[in-house]
């Protein structure tokens, strides 16, 4: 059975058969996987990346002319190394790169991470041979769905720009590698209070699934061109499915950890974590199987490897 337009999947213990409920929004919700990548990862819409990238850099980079995809899935240097998979990375015409993450919950070291994802595109740039060691810059921008605890005194800065500088002095020590973080729950600016392209850039992001329509404020070629991307109702049965159970794992694995700590005990996230979990995985990959998408490709949506799919399959006899 494949889910009609705009319906979740719930799983029962008891009867194992699948219900749904409607969706109500009229746009993605950027703060899933499915969203971000939709709307900023693909070559369709790569004027809308390019367009928030220079509004970030301009001042420093001067104006991107041009970019264009890289692979997301990084490599250690040797077998046994640890792998990245990033959200976004691409090059601009000057070959300089940059790196795009969306993280929609706080996580622990998480600046230890984007500080390990840099490190990728500085390794690449050494050919082979002989070599004078000149980099080209390299950007990481992070967009935050939560505050750093060490920032929270500081309720109306939401952007951070970090480059390696002298203590003593405060002057940029290096400026080919920067780190901008953008938090965005301190960002509390209504349509009305928009006054820059950059303020507008934040606002849709953080408001898209929330609205009902393109607020005339917004209305140039380039929101409107993604408004239009983001409506569920033109979204393929395939991409459908995609956001589906991108957005539902979020939804309700935030509602959980919000659930797990209203009470208030580490045990009880743990548990939660781990039940919830493993309920939701099987949930997208049952009604992934049922819309008809191939194990691999339920495999890159779960992160869960073929044969881990294949053993729920059998357990549910689908």
């Amino acid at each position: 059975m494949k889910p009609k337009r705009n319906q979740k999947p719930v799983h029962t213990k008891r009867n194992k058969k699948m219900f749904y409920r409607k969706i109500e929004d009229k746009y993605i919700d950027p703060f899933t996987d499915f969203g971000f990548k939709k709307l900023f990862g693909q070559e369709c819409n790569k004027d809308l990346l390019l367009d928030f990238l220079n509004e970030l850099f301009h001042k420093k980079e001067g104006r991107i002319v041009s970019i264009s995809y890289l692979n997301t899935e990084k490599l250690g240097i040797v077998e046994d190394t640890r792998k990245a998979v990033l959200d976004l990375f691409c090059e601009n015409e000057k070959g300089e790169k940059f790196i795009v993450e969306l993280q929609k919950a706080k996580q622990d070291f998480f600046k230890d991470r984007t500080l390990f994802y840099s490190t990728f595109p500085i390794i690449e740039q050494a050919p082979a041979g002989k070599w004078d060691f000149k980099l080209k810059s390299i950007y990481i921008v992070a967009i935050l769905n939560f505050v750093f605890e060490e920032d929270k005194k500081k309720p109306h800065k939401y952007r951070y720009d970090i480059m390696l500088s002298d203590i003593e002095t405060h002057k940029v020590f290096y400026d080919k590698l920067t780190f901008t973080y953008l938090e965005m729950p301190k960002f509390t600016k209504e349509v009305d209070e928009l006054k820059t392209h950059f303020d507008k850039w934040m606002y849709v992001i953080k408001n898209l699934k929330r609205l009902d329509d393109v607020p005339d404020k917004l209305r140039n070629s380039i929101f409107e061109k993604m408004f239009a991307a983001a409506e569920v109702a033109k979204l393929t049965p395939e991409e459908y499915m995609k956001y589906l159970t991108t957005f539902y794992t979020y939804s309700d694995w935030d509602n959980c950890l919000a659930t797990a700590k209203r009470e208030g005990t580490e045990k009880g996230l743990a548990e939660g974590r781990a039940e919830g979990r493993a309920e939701k995985q099987e949930i997208i990959v049952i009604n992934s199987h049922q819309a008809g998408l191939s194990l691999e490709m339920i495999a890159t949506i779960t992160g869960l490897s073929v044969e881990e799919i294949s053993k729920i399959l059998e357990k549910h006899k689908c």
